[in-house]
């Protein structure tokens, strides 16, 4: 078993499969979505809007 078996549940409720990403590079945060230390990830550029291209 490996990273890319897992499954996990986006926010608005989908199930995304993280083999979608294979070959790109994931940063995994584990948080709860409505914690109040969320604010805290504000910089990281989750989307690749930097100049990054997913």
């Amino acid at each position: 078993m490996n990273i890319y078996d897992f499954k996990i549940k986006a926010q608005d409720g989908r199930e995304v499969s993280l083999s979608d990403y294979k070959g790109k590079v994931l940063l995994i945060v584990n948080t709860a979505t409505g914690c109040g230390f969320t604010p805290q990830f504000a910089k990281v550029d989750v989307n690749g809007e930097n100049g990054e291209k997913n």
